[in-house]
């Protein structure tokens, strides 16, 4: 009897093996782990890999919440998953709170993978989004906008990825964008992943390509992603896209659970 044990025990080291070396064979197809957050503490986000983009005035889409800065009510790290909840509530001119996080000054980056393992909020008004900006902008979209996952509520499960340059944008109609469809985005957590190298960027969910972006043209109007990045994780209310086809109140609060973030690089 002993002896059995011993046999199952050491089958399920060497299938725990065997997993890890698995886990840490994909982690090295992707390159060097270089910034991580597993949401593992509790309270506010750290300080030192977040930092919180503060104002109510819109933001250039005509938005209807005001991002807070450290209130635990709009941005929480608990029960391992960072929560970035909208509420409805006054909050100087704007009726909504939420909250912004960015990694501006504490990582900037050029090129890599980005992973974030993440469940949406639901209902008409909702906009989650998990995207990045040049640490130099200087002029929009001149300077470039990578959009790893951008849901709107009142089209649930449509999960969308797009790149934003002078020559390629949204204002011209000449976006290059993409979309895969995820029934339950908003039951469900899914790794949403951007792969960014020096010749093209991709996007995925679960590890599924449904967007591709190449660098067929060299101009900076075209191609302005040659430079350092940092990443930002929000969910806005209403605004041209998310509030299209209205803001459905009753719903309010709603949470974007973050499970991780993890930046690799080769």
């Amino acid at each position: 009897m002993k002896l059995d044990k011993i046999k199952i025990l050491s089958a399920f080291s060497l299938i725990s093996l065997m997993s890890i070396s698995c886990i840490n064979q994909k982690n090295t197809d992707k390159g060097k782990l270089v910034f991580q957050d597993e949401f593992n503490n509790k309270g506010l986000p750290d300080s030192s890999k977040w930092e919180f983009e503060v104002g109510g005035d819109g933001f250039g889409n005509n938005e209807l919440q005001f991002y807070t800065k450290d209130r635990t009510e709009n941005a929480r790290v608990e029960d391992g998953n960072l929560i970035i909840e909208a509420k409805k509530e006054k909050w100087e001119k704007n009726n909504y709170t939420s909250a912004k996080l960015i990694t501006k000054n504490t990582f900037p980056f050029q090129y890599g993978t980005v992973e974030v393992r993440a469940k949406l909020p639901k209902g008409k008004g909702t906009w989650p989004a998990i995207w990045m900006l040049s640490q130099n902008l200087k002029e929009w979209p001149d300077d470039g906008e990578i959009d790893i996952m951008e849901h709107v509520g009142y089209n649930e499960g449509f999960v969308h990825g797009s790149v934003h340059t002078k020559k390629y944008n949204h204002i011209i109609n000449t976006q290059k964008t993409d979309t895969i469809i995820i029934k339950d985005a908003t039951e469900n957590f899914h790794i949403y992943r951007a792969d960014w190298t020096p010749e093209k960027i991709e996007m995925f969910v679960d590890d599924k390509k449904y967007f591709t972006y190449i660098k067929t043209e060299k101009e900076y109007e075209a191609w302005p992603f040659d430079q350092p990045f940092y990443l930002i994780l929000n969910q806005a209310v209403g605004g041209n896209w998310g509030g299209k086809e209205g803001v459905d109140e009753k719903i309010y609060p709603q949470k974007f659970l973050i499970d991780y973030v993890r930046i690799y690089k080769k």
